[in-house]
């Protein structure tokens, strides 16, 4: 037996030609794992010493460690039928090397009811494990993670110093009871969190399935299922792990399968089991007895792909994504199946897709982190001016006061200060906000729940309400500056209709009067009535008459374009009761076309994986498929081969119009002309175009290719592209027949929503798959085009330098004093520049239209700032024929080089990237499936609800977010830098000003409900007059509200209101007397009075911020006063002192000093010098320069306008040259879904004919006579 050899690979080992053919038991099985360190080529075949001697061609090198040398120098490893049994994959030790560095693993082979085989792989099991914590680990872990937040370790650190005796002048609990309320609510959202995952995942680890195990079916736990086991699913069971279909209880080894929880999709999709594998059914002798060797791709995310081969009784048959089922999907509609369990647990696509989302942070959360660094520096700033002021008192002034407290042992000056400086952080740690981050969750949580319940984003039809999928990003909703949009099904409604074609020269579907002039089609227009035609589709609308008249008259050239819309397709069909079609189509287009061929009198009606049944004109007719060339978005068009009842074999083809004419014959010339003057027709009017074309072939000439397209579609490797070039043999010297047109209607409200985004200074650019003609009209019938526009630049270069001379060309043109260097915004104290990109005037408003191939040259590295320069000049940037891809690069150039907020929106799997790229990715759901949804930041079903979410939820959650952020620092500066002042009157002694409980309890009970009453329901203005005025937003994008320049005007608030709070009540204290004569000038006293100032001060403070009252933001303000007076008067009472003494010293203050009338005035005197600034800026502002805030409130106050809705733009015909409407939305990968036989249940005026009857390239002898079509 001759050994199998590679060939000579270096580095890492591929699979070798070698393993595909077996022609018996005894075939060698070759795996290989890696490339010994010593040797420059692959290990193949392994010999052991009992084996025969090696054949002549090659030298023995070890006997026991059985390799080979052959003549050439490449190793060989031979192995003899038996000789390592079931430890094929053992070949490292019987190597006795040892790899330096194993391999990726490139690909995965497993064997049929071999579990000890296949375990030698150490292949995953099929448990799953979502969750992150034990019980165990649950608390330290958590911890760890919360102590990665800086202010977390720092409050830590602060409890450790208030610890240390020489140090802390405040208790310990100051900080540990705000510290664990803080971690205690995250440890509880977490572990809820956790629990839910825990129990999720034992309740799919536990669900059960019967495995076939020793020729035996057992019920076993999902968890216990193994790599190469056999397992039986019933209906309505979920998939246990990715299998192979084996055999199934329909006929042609079928099963119907729901992929819900995998893309969204609710229609049941379809695969078929192998002719070899379907012989099994459902016997287990025969099942238990299968050792079919599966070699497969290694486990990955790709859902829609799936390569490998199967080796079974001395054949080869290739594996794809069609005999796949992947976990997570549910068997429908079929008795019973079995499958093979190629990947288990992580390693299945479901898991592999189920990877950590891209984090996203707002603008607010850098903002925040760099202003909580700046606070450390400015904590730190003023202890150490705080310790120097305590050296220089303890020099000049300190040893007055040793004579009756003398210096411990070693304690100088020196050491006062250094001890003085960590007592200040301690004092002074309220200016880091422990509560911050928690109060800014709940806020954002409270603006997330308004998104969901806003029934005005409530989308009845489809009964699909807004929802928030993040609660962290609200607030960037009211920053965005550029939105990212697909077309189809997200300004379009993705639901297609036949509207127009071209048939042999001719045009229909317009609506003639008697003059010949074109009328407009309305709801009122007259319908063709299609009651002739019993299988028509009720649904279905059309208005031309004529189109009708040729196909009862039989013209050969209709009937031919009907023929072949209904048979060259995807479509499945279902008849759940008689005569009662239903299409399952997966793209709408395709279901449109299908469903227009149906009501002209082509019913297709049944399919078989080699046969295509249709009802021509009452007929029935059954066409023998014999192949189907699939479509892709490189070929732009599929076709299928197909021979008649009479034996006439027939390529029938469809796709974008340039890439059809490419391949038309010569003789074709003429007519293509005339179709190419409906196209563009169509295209003008925003119609999506197909162009329709055929082939008689000849049998000899259809063997040959056959035999090639087999060979290629068995390829392990390049299979693709090897289809793709046997497709191309064939698809040439097609003759013409005409072109479709497909209307894909705007959704409503889009011209509406895109006018008020754009006076919001939202520029809009739309990414599309679409040609440019077509994504050029519907820019024009949606507003973002507008003919009032200066210029709308095309940019259709094919090559680098014609790309880069068009976009400066345009530059200059919309600017000419323009520079040719980008001006780069400066950073940084040294003003070097950064990459950021100032934004450049113009004069007027501009357009651009750039197709994808000139696209692919502009965003290459040295000219993409220039793309960006120009684009972002222009008012909307329309991206024809881009790539998922492409998408993501175009959103990653405006993040990379401008300061501003990306949104991206989309419905269908090819937006996905686009939409995880951007700062705010929004999905719709459409007709495209969830995917776009499951992927994104915030969802709802129409394009007309961004609007709202913008411009009212949006810019709500931005206000709400700032004005709480200010109103935050404002509160916690105020209150902290009294202390400040406090110590240059107390020998910088590091002794507070309150009392110890205030302290703790001022940001957790008597400033935080009032907080977040004003974060919650506050609005500047109503939703309605959001909407009327959308130039409201504007603030927002350039963070007017908060900001680094917002955070020092902030400062200096705080310091002032400090001052006061502290001057004030001091001077008002010194010297001061009760009525009755006693002192109340004492500590107590004035601590009490100090902090009941300062209460009183930040809650008019937030009164001031307050836009709009209701009554929860009253029952917390004075409802936080209550419960201050309350505990305070509790605190300090005597009952409390006589229980913990050390703990209440204040006995008595309250009742002493909240008696006198001299208090009271200072405490209102006190609370409107902190005011009046706010107040008299505020005024002067109005005044003087008032904001696009005061305007409309002021208007609002003096106006009762009736709020009227933007004036609606109806859609304006472009007349252009040559224009394409192709936009087909087809996906690859269904040809094999259909020949695998894979079901989804679920008088007018007279026109000129270009071409005689009988010059006609599909002319036929005798025209078909009309009849009745029945459904028998």
């Amino acid at each position: 037996m001759d050994p199998i050899r590679t060939e000579n690979f270096p580095g890492d080992v591929k699979q070798p030609h070698a393993l595909l053919p077996r022609s018996d038991s005894t075939q060698p099985r070759v795996t290989p794992v890696f490339t010994p360190a010593w040797s420059s080529v692959g290990v193949c075949v392994v010999h052991c010493g009992s084996c025969s001697p090696p054949p002549p061609c090659c030298s023995w090198v070890s006997r026991r460690r059985g390799f080979f040398r052959s003549l050439d120098g490449t190793l060989v490893i031979q192995h003899a039928a038996g000789c390592l049994g079931r430890k094929m994959g053992s070949v490292l030790t019987l190597c006795g090397v040892k790899s330096k560095k194993k391999s990726v693993q490139e690909e995965r082979h497993l064997r049929a009811n071999d579990r000890e085989f296949n375990l030698s792989f150490k292949y995953a099991n099929n448990a799953i494990k979502t969750s992150k914590y034990n019980i165990f680990t649950f608390l330290p872990l958590n911890l760890f993670e919360q102590f990665q937040r800086l202010a977390n370790a720092y409050f830590v650190f602060l409890l450790i110093l208030q610890l240390i005796p020489a140090i802390s002048s405040l208790s310990w609990f100051t900080t540990v009871v705000p510290l664990l309320l803080v971690l205690s609510i995250t440890l509880a959202k977490d572990g809820s969190d956790d629990i839910n995952r825990h129990k999720n995942d034992r309740q799919v680890n536990n669900r059960k399935v019967d495995v076939l195990i020793d020729g035996q079916l057992r019920t076993e736990k999902w968890m216990n299922v193994q790599v190469g086991d056999i397992v039986k699913l019933e209906n309505n069971q979920f998939v246990t792990a990715d299998l192979l279909l084996l055999s199934s209880s329909e006929p042609l080894n079928l099963v119907y399968i729901e992929t819900a929880e995998l893309d969204g999709e609710t229609n049941l999709k379809v695969k078929q089991a192998l002719t070899v594998t379907g012989d099994l059914g459902d016997n287990i002798d025969k099942l238990a007895a299968f050792n079919g060797e599966v070699c497969c791709e290694a486990p990955n995310n790709r859902l829609d792909k799936f390569t490998g081969t199967l080796m079974v009784g001395g054949e080869t048959l290739a594996l794809d994504n069609e005999r796949i089922l992947l976990r997570g999907c549910t068997l429908r509609n079929t008795e019973w199946c079995f499958g093979l369990v190629l990947f288990g647990g992580p390693d299945t696509k479901l898991m592999q897709n189920s990877g950590k989302s891209i984090f996203k942070r707002t603008s607010i959360d850098h903002l925040m982190n760099v202003l909580v660094l700046f606070i450390f520096g400015f904590l730190a700033f003023m202890c150490t001016v705080l310790a120097i002021g305590t050296s220089i008192w303890e020099h000049q002034e300190g040893t007055a006061f040793t004579a009756f407290l003398p210096r411990q042992d070693g304690a100088d000056a020196n050491m006062s200060s250094f001890l003085s400086f960590w007592s200040y952080v301690i004092i002074l740690n309220t200016v880091v906000p422990i509560s911050l981050y928690v109060s800014v969750e709940i806020l954002r949580l409270g603006n997330s729940y308004y998104i969901d319940w806003d029934r005005k984003m409530y989308h009845a039809k489809s009964d699909t309400p807004a929802q928030a999928r993040t609660t962290t990003l609200n607030e960037e909703l009211g920053q965005i500056r550029y939105i990212f949009s697909d077309k189809t099904g997200t300004l379009t409604q993705n639901i297609m209709t036949f509207n127009r074609c071209s048939i042999n020269g001719k045009s229909y579907g317009d609506v003639l009067d008697f003059a010949g002039q074109r009328v407009e089609i309305t709801e009122k227009t007259e319908t063709v009535d299609f009651s002739w035609n019993s299988l028509a589709d009720p649904k279905f609308s059309f208005h031309d008459h004529a189109l009708v008249e040729e196909v009862k008259l039989g013209t050969p050239e209709v009937q031919a374009f009907f023929r072949l819309l209904a048979l060259c397709h995807t479509v499945m069909p279902e008849e759940k009761t008689e005569g009662q079609l239903f299409y399952q189509a997966q793209s709408p287009d395709e279901g449109a076309l299908v469903t227009a061929a149906r009501n002209f009198g082509f019913v297709f009606r049944t399919r078989t994986p080699e046969t295509i049944s249709v009802v021509e004109m009452g007929v029935h007719t059954t066409y023998e498929l014999l192949a189907v060339l699939d479509f892709n978005n490189v070929r732009k068009r599929m076709s299928v081969i197909v021979r008649s009842p009479s034996g006439k074999l027939t390529l029938y083809c469809k796709g974008a119009d340039t890439i059809i004419y490419e391949r038309l014959h010569p003789s074709c010339s003429k007519l293509m002309e005339a179709t190419t003057g409906h196209l563009n027709e169509f295209a003008g009017e925003g119609l999506r175009t197909l162009a329709l074309a055929y082939k008689d072939l000849d049998e000899a000439e259809f063997a040959v290719w056959r035999q090639h397209h087999h060979v290629a579609s068995t390829a392990m490797e390049d299979r693709e592209a090897k289809l793709d070039a046997i497709y191309e043999e064939i698809e040439k010297d097609l003759m013409l027949i005409g072109a479709t047109a497909v209307e894909d209607k705007l959704q409503d409200g889009v011209p509406q929503t895109i006018e008020q985004l754009s006076k919001a200074n939202i520029k809009i650019w739309v990414l599309t798959g679409d040609k440019q003609e077509t994504a050029e009209n519907i820019g024009y019938s949606c507003n973002m085009l507008r003919e009032e526009m200066s210029e709308v630049f095309i940019i259709s270069a094919d090559t680098l330098e014609g790309v880069r001379d068009e976009l400066v060309n345009a530059r200059k043109k919309m600017s000419p004093d323009s520079p040719d260097e980008p001006p780069y915004m400066k950073s940084g104290i040294m003003g070097k520049k950064s990459e950021v990109v100032l934004d450049e005037k113009v004069d007027g408003e501009y357009g651009l239209v750039i197709n994808g191939h000139s696209l692919a040259f502009a965003l290459q590295k040295d000219l993409q700032v220039e793309l960006l320069r120009m684009a972002c000049m222009c008012q909307t940037v329309i991206c024809c024929r881009v790539t998922p891809l492409q998408k993501a690069q175009v959103v990653d150039l405006v993040k990379k080089h401008k300061k501003a907020v990306t949104l991206a929106i989309g419905d269908g799997a090819n937006d996905v990237s686009m939409i995880k790229a951007a700062h705010i990715g929004v999905g719709i759901s459409g007709q495209e499936g969830m995917q776009a949804v499951m992927s994104s930041d915030f969802s709802f079903a129409q394009f007309r609800y961004l609007q709202r979410l913008l411009l009212v939820h949006g810019r709500w959650s931005y206000l709400r977010m700032c004005t709480f952020l200010r109103y935050f620092f404002y509160k916690n500066f105020s209150f902290t830098f009294v202390h400040f002042w406090y110590a240059f009157f107390c020998g910088f002694s590091a002794q507070t000003v309150y009392d110890e409980w205030f302290i703790t309890l001022y940001n957790l009970v008597y400033t935080a409900l009032p907080v977040i009453g004003l974060s919650l329901f506050d609005q500047d203005v109503n939703d309605r007059w959001s909407l009327q005025y959308p130039q409201l937003y504007a603030p927002g994008q350039q963070n007017m509200y908060f900001s680094i320049k917002a955070f020092f005007k902030i400062l200096l608030h705080s310091c002032y209101s400090s001052l006061v709070l502290f001057f004030l009540p001091y001077a008002a204290m010194h010297e001061t007397v009760r009525d009755d004569g006693k002192d109340i000038a004492d500590y107590q006293s004035f601590a009490l009075l100090a902090q009941t100032c300062l209460l009183f001060a930040v809650n008019i403070q937030l009164g001031l911020d307050t836009y709009y009252w209701t009554a929860v933001n009253q029952f917390f303000l004075w409802g936080s006063l209550s419960v201050y007076f309350a505990v305070t008067f509790t605190m300090y009472s005597n009952g409390m002192f006589l229980i913990f003494t050390s703990s209440f010293p204040f006995i008595g203050t309250a009742r002493n000093s909240l008696n006198q009338p001299n208090v009271w005035l200072t405490i209102f005197l006190t609370t409107i010098l902190c005011a009046l600034p706010v107040l008299a800026f505020r005024f002067l502002r109005c005044q003087l320069q008032p904001t696009i805030n005061d305007k409309v409130r002021y208007k609002i106050r003096e106006s009762k306008a009736v709020i009227t809705p933007p004036t609606r733009r109806f859609p304006r015909r472009r007349i252009s040259t040559r224009r394409s409407g192709y936009a087909f939305s087809h996906a690859r990968g269904y040809g094999d879904l259909v020949t695998s036989g894979r079901f989804l249940r679920r008088p007018v005026k007279s026109r000129p004919v270009l071409f005689p009857l009988a010059e006609s390239p599909v002319a036929q002898n005798s025209p078909q006579t009309y009849r009745n079509i029945t459904s028998s």
